[in-house]
């Protein structure tokens, strides 16, 4: 990827190429917004077709930086190697990669479904993290600022009732972070990660609203839940040109959960 002319301030985006997974709702379209603000170029993909096209229109004049969608399912290998070379031809390289792609696998240890939620859990939140990352990173070794966010959670600090499958594949995306964090640091490819709290999303709508307001004043320094643009502003934080000291470090974004239960 040719990087003549394209911007290198420490907190410019313009130009700047980016690919965010599930990025048809919640955290993943929250973030996309983000970077269009920040004047990147954002390629946004899910599994959900319609999905995310419509997030990709809802971007476009909303800031000074480009969207477009591609439709993937980040759980099928052959599908990311298509996806990542058209989004390169495409716009001309990758810059940064957002693994935001998720997935709920409630079950008890001892339900009839565990199996089928394990395996679908790894899938989805950790096999395909580090699928993504093969896939980009002739593209990052190209780039004046290469990047990658990976999306845990506070599960992976904590873990609650019946969400081991879910818990042990966000536990695995952190070490999957420090791991390659120290692996491609002489490469100065950054790596970190994000541990979200309990943040207003469509995997959270459907939890009453008593309920989440009394988890909040309980569990968080702050006393209620966060929004998918907090996540977002955190994510692109660590995708600007000067975070590149910034490597290997696990975020909680969570209102103060984990300093207050820790």
């Amino acid at each position: 990827m040719t990087t003549t002319g394209r911007s290198t301030g420490p907190r410019d985006l313009r130009d700047h190429i980016v690919l965010v997974t599930g990025a048809a709702s919640g955290m993943g379209a929250a973030t996309a917004r983000a970077f269009v603000e920040a004047g990147a170029c954002v390629a946004l993909t899910d599994l959900d077709a319609e999905g995310v096209r419509a997030a990709a229109q809802r971007l476009q004049g909303g800031g000074p930086g480009r969207a477009e969608a591609w439709t993937l399912d980040v759980t099928d290998a052959a599908a990311i190697i298509d996806v990542v070379a058209q989004v390169a031809a495409r716009f001309g390289g990758i810059d940064a990669l957002v693994n935001n792609a998720g997935v709920t696998t409630l079950s008890p240890i001892d339900a009839p479904e565990y199996e089928e939620r394990w395996t679908r859990a790894l899938g989805v939140l950790l096999t395909s993290q580090q699928r993504m990352i093969r896939a980009v990173l002739p593209h990052l070794r190209a780039s004046r600022a290469p990047r990658i966010v990976n999306i845990a959670s506070t599960e992976a600090l904590g873990g609650t009732r019946n969400n081991s499958a879910y818990a042990a594949a966000k536990s695995g995306v952190i070490g999957l972070t420090r791991a390659l964090a120290v692996e491609l640091g002489r490469e100065a490819i950054t790596v970190n990660c994000i541990c979200p709290g309990p943040i207003e999303t469509a995997m959270t709508a459907r939890i009453p609203a008593e309920h989440k307001q009394t988890f909040a004043r309980q569990r968080t320094a702050l006393g209620r839940y966060g929004s998918a643009e907090e996540v977002a502003h955190m994510v692109l934080s660590l995708c600007m040109p000067g975070a590149s000291y910034v490597t290997g470090a696990v975020i909680p974004v969570d209102g103060g959960l984990v300093a207050r239960n820790g």
